[in-house]
């Protein structure tokens, strides 16, 4: 295989995860990889395992003004030149993109240049910048088994690879389903890398309903956004909780594998690492996105049996003191939804998704890379 694998996604977590697992699995096979991002990703470029991380203009070209639009729509097409630029500099075998619209300038560059290419498509649904790449594309990866909004011909060309997951998920997942010898039950609340304000509205006035009894019973990690860390802690502390608040945790997989119960957001990431750890969950989608992506992937794993879905209206702290006062006297429900959530698991995606990089590297480049 001649150049390399160049690997393109946007500057957050959501998109970076996937990408970063890919690239260990194919430097673990001997291939050299690069990293094309925005400057968003430059503060974390700096440990991504990669031989070379470069920069290019990207904007999202939808919402706004129509000078707002516009600009972006410049800022793409400024992207799109650098990266023809790049790709006839790199000369990779293969462009491999995970979404946000900094996926879109690399993408356009390789079909014009006849380079192969694939999509990952994290979500359920597939996000308009993927669609609108989709069709030129070799092939399309696809962390769920149904990829909605897709129509005929992008279903041809997608293979379920599963989402890949970061290496701390993968060893969090050989930690046994925690038993409830101690009678306690352990809750994480998280909603994603920036957390969510509803949670922290939400839940210690959830807590807060219980009997005293099932209130002594919890052990409480919740990520609150910093604005909100001090009153989620004075709730907590009010009630003379066991809890932990933090904007932040570094080690969340651990954590994760760590509770009885999880209670999220349905980010595609979330929604799978729930999946390859094996753990249940009350999934909270985020009812404001426009393709309505996180309602989809909890779709997903609900149907397997492993987690309760409830859109953000119906999640009041009445309806989740019901369900947690349920889950405290129901253990071996618990035990069993758990078993669901890792039987819906892949844990090998990063290396289902080398195999596809491979096979289309494989095809070899089209001409205009000269």
């Amino acid at each position: 295989m001649n150049g390399p694998i160049l690997l393109a996604a946007g500057g957050t977590g959501g998109h970076l995860f996937p990408a970063e697992s890919l690239a260990v699995e194919l430097a673990r096979r001997g291939l050299r990889v690069e990293l094309v991002t925005d400057d968003r990703a430059l503060t974390y470029g700096a440990q991504f395992p990669a031989a070379a991380v470069h920069t290019i203009s990207a904007a999202t070209p939808t919402g706004g003004s129509l000078v707002s639009k516009a600009r972006a729509a410049l800022m793409l097409g400024r992207g799109t030149l650098q990266a023809l630029a790049l790709l006839r500099r790199v000369r990779p075998a293969c462009v491999v993109g995970f979404g946000g619209y900094p996926t879109v300038p690399p993408l356009l560059a390789a079909r014009l240049l006849r380079i192969p290419s694939i999509l990952h498509e994290q979500n359920a649904v597939i996000g308009r910048a993927n669609r609108f790449l989709a069709q030129g594309v070799t092939a399309i990866g696809t962390g769920f088994a149904t990829l909605s909004g897709a129509g005929g011909s992008l279903v041809a060309k997608a293979k379920h690879t599963g989402n890949p997951v970061r290496p701390s998920v993968i060893a969090a997942a050989a930690t046994p389903y925690p038993d409830f010898a101690d009678d306690r039950l352990r809750l994480l609340v998280t909603g994603g890398s920036q957390g969510a304000r509803v949670m922290s509205d939400v839940v210690p006035a959830a807590i807060a309903l219980l009997p005293a009894d099932v209130q002594r019973r919890l052990v409480i990690v919740q990520q609150a956004r910093g604005e909100d860390e001090a009153r989620v802690r004075a709730a907590y502390a009010a009630l003379g909780l066991n809890a932990e608040g933090a904007p932040f945790f570094k080690d969340l997989p651990g954590r994760m594998a760590a509770a009885h119960l999880v209670i999220a957001r349905s980010g595609a990431s979330t929604v799978s690492e729930l999946a390859v750890i094996g753990r249940p969950a009350i999934l909270v989608p985020f009812p404001f996105a426009l393709d309505q992506d996180q309602a989809a992937n909890a779709a997903q794993l609900k149907s397997s049996g492993a987690v309760e879905v409830v859109p953000q209206s119906e999640f009041t702290p009445a309806w989740l003191a019901a369900a947690l006062g349920r889950a405290a006297f129901d253990p071996e429900g618990l035990t069993r939804r758990a078993e669901a959530a890792k039987s819906a698991g892949i844990g090998n995606a990063a290396e289902r998704l080398a195999d596809l990089v491979v096979r289309v590297a494989g095809s070899g480049a089209g001409p205009g890379v000269s």
